[in-house]
């Protein structure tokens, strides 16, 4: 016969590492994802910075 708190324990026992690696996943696509997101950010000021520059140069 089939223990319930075997089968739990070892549900839990195969869920906790695969829990582990799919966090540590999430967290590692998060960053790239926030990396990515600052590198585009940095990218539109530096433009609006070039284009501000051109602006005051051809009013001067």
């Amino acid at each position: 016969m089939i223990n319930v708190g075997d089968v739990i324990f070892q549900l839990f026992s195969l869920l906790i590492p695969i829990g582990i690696i799919l966090l540590i996943v999430q967290v590692v696509r998060s960053m790239k994802k926030q990396e990515e997101r600052l590198r585009r950010i940095e990218d539109k000021v530096d433009r609006m910075q070039e284009e501000r520059s051109l602006s005051d140069y051809k009013n001067s």
